[in-house]
């Protein structure tokens, strides 16, 4: 019998996320969740309008012609776009950028290039960038020399770069506030698909820990699927649990087979999850075998180290 693996809690606050209604979480800070709900993105991506008169927009999600139209309706309503900034290129984050930048002339920001994906500029973490937030300095002209002083309130956004789910992937953390905009590396009430080789799980519980233990601490949580999240160090700490939960029984099905492969450690490993997630609980259960490989574990067998697939088998290190 295995042990239970600790549940992901709910610590989810404010409104419940509605394809295509805007909502206003705090000053200068607007979701608005695109017609994409399922069972990998919840109620649907979350796009955010951030800043007030000049704004951003972090990932305006899948190129869908209603989320379009209704992100330039917000846009229109609150200033003029200058930014289309992507946490990672996944479908349903990043291809609405080339649409968006099109009808705006913003420029599209992100980690680097991929499919279907081409950012005007690459940027890594630590790299900032100050917008006018709410209050008198909103409606001031951008350009100093225009005779101007901008004075009171600003946003900066700096880029956490936060790989594991995906090797590009970025949060962008709100400064002044302490908002931290997680895209797919912290979801609310659910746990993330590591897909390898792009995606790494050692990789990202490191990613986790950064988030945690970030300096000055961060304050909340607003994540690419779900509500927003507060409590961020029980957060984390959760899915930390939950994943080295689900390790620990990839270990011990590997270790009483001997040797096996994703498909044959499956129905142990994940006998708490439905039929519909099993498709994607398949590429967790490779991450978790190669994460084995990383500690010594476990050893691939038949391939080079790094070249194997989620059909390769592996055989349990009896020495661990």
């Amino acid at each position: 019998m295995h042990e239970a693996i600790q549940p992901v809690p709910d610590t989810g606050v404010g409104p419940v996320p509605v394809p295509g209604e805007p909502v206003e979480l705090a000053p200068g800070l607007v979701r608005l969740t695109a017609p994409n709900p399922g069972l990998m993105t919840g109620p649907g991506t979350n796009s955010y309008l951030i800043g007030s008169g000049e704004l951003a927009v972090i990932d305006p999600g899948p190129a869908d012609e209603s989320h379009l139209a209704a992100l330039l309706a917000a846009v229109e309503a609150r200033g003029s776009l200058r930014f289309v900034l992507v946490t990672h290129t996944h479908l349903d984050h990043a291809p609405g950028a080339a649409a968006l930048a099109q009808a705006t002339g913003a420029q599209v920001v992100g980690f680097g290039p991929a499919e279907n994906f081409e950012p005007d500029l690459c940027v890594r973490g630590g790299w900032t960038l100050t917008l006018p937030g709410p209050g008198p300095a909103a409606d001031l002209p951008a350009d100093p020399a225009a005779g101007a002083d901008r004075g009171g309130a600003e946003i900066t956004l700096e880029a956490v770069h936060t790989p594991g789910h995906a090797s590009d992937h970025i949060c962008w953390l709100l400064e002044e506030s302490r908002t931290l905009l997680t895209g797919d590396h912290l979801m609310h009430g659910s746990t993330v698909v590591i897909r390898p080789p792009d995606g790494d799980l050692g990789t990202y519980l490191a990613s986790l820990a950064l988030v945690r233990d970030f300096d000055p601490p961060i304050a909340r949580l607003a994540p690419g699927h779900g509500r927003v999240m507060e409590r961020v160090t029980e957060v984390v700490d959760a899915l930390v649990a939950h994943r080295l939960g689900r390790h620990a029984r990839v270990a011990d099905a590997l270790g009483a087979m001997g040797e096996g492969a994703v498909e044959d450690l499956l129905p142990q490993v994940y006998a708490d999850v439905t039929e519909a997630q099993l498709p994607v609980a398949r590429f967790s259960l490779w991450a978790h075998l190669r994460y084995l490989g990383e500690q010594g574990r476990a050893e691939a067998l038949g391939v080079a180290p790094g070249e194997d697939t989620i059909e390769t088998r592996w055989r349990w290190s009896r020495g661990s």
